[in-house]
């Protein structure tokens, strides 16, 4: 198979005055970002953006919130980039394994998982870490915050699902499961969510926290997204893509998407139309228009791009400047927010970033980063939690 084409290691090819509404961002095993900017009133089209190293290892995680896109990587880090400025920002430090799960809450937090247990809180202002939980005895798999950013689901391999109150940061329920789950995602609303083991995916209701239905695939699942609250898009270790009923466990509509196992999947709303977009080991990123009113039928392909490396991750990243929306209960860890006086959160900060001060050329910033990297990288192994 053919190598990525990566253009030179640098973030914001299309200069800080291009105009983006849409950016689709891909990491792969060949330590690459890719970015591509989509434009819905130019047919969809995706123009590529930058393609940039962004680790040494292979990505494992992406999220991104209004402003930034982070990435995890087998490397330990997570990497950060300002998606408005278009240049790098830094690197978050403090783990000792692979980071497996990062998911922001609104613009001021930011959760990180990892295979050494720990889950991190994130102040994404000053990108300083407010709490670092040890979340299960061997690796996070997985974590969902909650709509109302109270609450976070885990799953780890200590075959445990565990709920935790983010606003005190404490465990809150311990639920012992049979196997070790590797997914675990709440529904828009929050009424609901699914735990993944294998190929099964089990529904939580939240009232009971009981299951009340179960999806069995062939193969294994790899990734779900939420449509809405009950219609969830499964992909796994084969080429199709699957819309079932979360409240039937009914097969709404199966298509073959790609040529090889599918890897992740992403969804958003944009000018009325609900848009799919997957990402598969055959090197392709593809949005898909769907019609939930024709739901039975076959999405219809918006656009398609190859990137010809080996895709791990994806997410969408969307300039909502105008349309920002913004939880009123936005107030995941705000006790932590308002109590920096605490020892326990003074104590835990391990954390690299570019100083927002810094007004240098983004070519002194990159090498500032690498600096950082190197140097972080060597003191981070002399840490311990």
């Amino acid at each position: 198979m053919e190598g990525p084409q990566a253009s030179p290691p640098s973030v914001g090819e299309g200069g800080p005055g291009s105009r983006r509404e849409m950016e689709l961002v891909g990491g792969c095993y060949e330590q690459i970002l890719f970015g591509f900017a989509v434009r819905p009133e130019e047919n969809w089209t995706p123009i590529p953006d930058f393609t940039h190293h962004a680790h040494t290892a292979s990505l494992s995680a992406v999220a991104v919130n209004n402003r930034y896109v982070v990435t995890g990587s087998r490397d330990e880090t997570i990497q950060i980039y300002d998606m408005k400025k278009k240049i790098e920002h830094g690197a978050l430090l403090h783990h000792n394994g692979t980071i497996t799960c990062l998911e922001f809450y609104g613009n001021a937090h930011l959760l990180s998982g990892a295979e050494d247990g720990l889950i991190c809180i994130w102040d994404t202002k000053k990108w300083e870490c407010l709490k670092s939980i040890k979340a299960h005895k061997g690796h996070v798999t997985s974590l969902s915050i909650h709509p109302s950013g109270k609450l976070a689901l885990s799953v780890g391999t200590d075959k445990t699902l565990r709920t935790w109150n983010l606003v005190e940061g404490r465990s809150a329920f311990i639920k012992n499961l049979k196997q070790n789950a590797h997914i675990v995602k709440w529904s828009p609303s929050g009424e609901k969510y699914v735990v993944v083991v294998t190929n099964k995916v089990d529904v939580y209701k939240l009232e009971t926290a009981s299951v009340s239905g179960a999806i069995t695939t062939e193969k294994r699942i790899s990734s779900v997204r939420f449509i809405t609250d009950s219609v969830l898009a499964i992909a796994g270790d084969d080429e199709v893509i699957r819309l079932y009923d979360c409240d039937s466990q009914k097969c709404l509509c199966e298509f073959k998407a790609h040529e090889n196992r599918i890897k992740d999947i992403y969804s958003f709303e944009k000018q009325g139309l609900q848009v799919i977009v997957t990402a598969s080991s055959d090197g392709y990123i593809k949005l898909w228009s769907l019609e939930l009113d024709k739901i039975q039928d076959r999405p219809s392909l918006l656009c398609e791009v190859n990137t010809k490396a080996r895709l791990t991750c994806l997410a969408v990243w969307l300039d909502r400047t105008s349309e920002t929306k913004e939880n009123p209960d936005n107030a995941t860890t705000s006790s932590y927010v308002n109590e920096d006086e605490q020892p326990l959160i003074t104590r835990k900060k391990k954390v690299c970033w570019t100083d927002n001060s810094d007004k240098s050329a983004k070519g002194d910033r990159q090498v500032m980063l690498k600096k950082r990297k190197s140097e972080g990288a060597q003191q981070k192994k002399k840490m311990k939690l």
